[in-house]
């Protein structure tokens, strides 16, 4: 049995998206940052960081979102969110989520011109390709999340990053990527 500890609109978005993409079964169990519910001596048991996301898999807690993402994708092969399992492939995939964890999640806090140029590294990096490894992966749920909240953060205009904004588009329309965020703005967001 998978549960999904996850606060609404944050980075267990991902994770959040990828378990719809899948279509398994999870108990989905929100968490309010605002009232810092992740500080909860429970939720510290599960997870001592006091961070979502966390995914019980037989009550067994794995965290972080890249490491959840590549567990669900080997895990649920059948889902193909990892479009192909050669060593290369997967090395790209870890590639693109170190980079969105280690440079691009903790520019927020450096203020909105260091959040910009790292986005505009995402850009060139993605570059023309419709998906960032070839085909819909744990690396594009994992890049929107965090284009989706700059976003709607900063309210910045589409056309500033049109690959992507284009990026974002196809995934947004994506059926799970549309019950996630229904599910999650149904709670409310409460980011810090």
């Amino acid at each position: 049995m998978l549960a999904l500890y996850f606060a609404p609109g944050a980075s267990s978005m991902a994770p959040h998206i990828a378990l719809h993409e899948i279509g398994v079964p999870f108990d989905a169990r929100p968490i309010s940052l605002a009232k810092k519910q992740q500080r909860a001596p429970e939720y510290l048991a599960l997870n001592p960081e006091g961070k979502v996301p966390t995914l019980l898999v037989d009550s067994r807690p794995l965290t972080e979102v890249a490491a959840i993402l590549f567990y669900l994708a080997k895990q649920f092969p059948a889902a193909a969110l990892l479009p192909a399992t050669d060593l290369e492939t997967e090395a790209h995939a870890i590639s693109w989520m170190s980079f969105l964890a280690s440079t691009v999640h903790p520019a927020r806090r450096l203020g909105t011109e260091a959040w910009r140029a790292v986005f505009k590294a995402a850009e060139e990096r993605l570059g023309a390709r419709t998906w960032a490894l070839g085909a819909y992966s744990i690396a594009d749920i994992h890049l929107f999340r965090l284009y989706w909240r700059f976003r709607q953060a900063t309210g910045s205009d589409p056309a500033d990053f049109p690959a992507l904004s284009g990026h974002y588009d196809r995934i947004i329309a994506r059926p799970a990527v549309q019950r996630t965020l229904a599910i999650e703005s149904a709670i409310g967001y409460a980011l810090p």
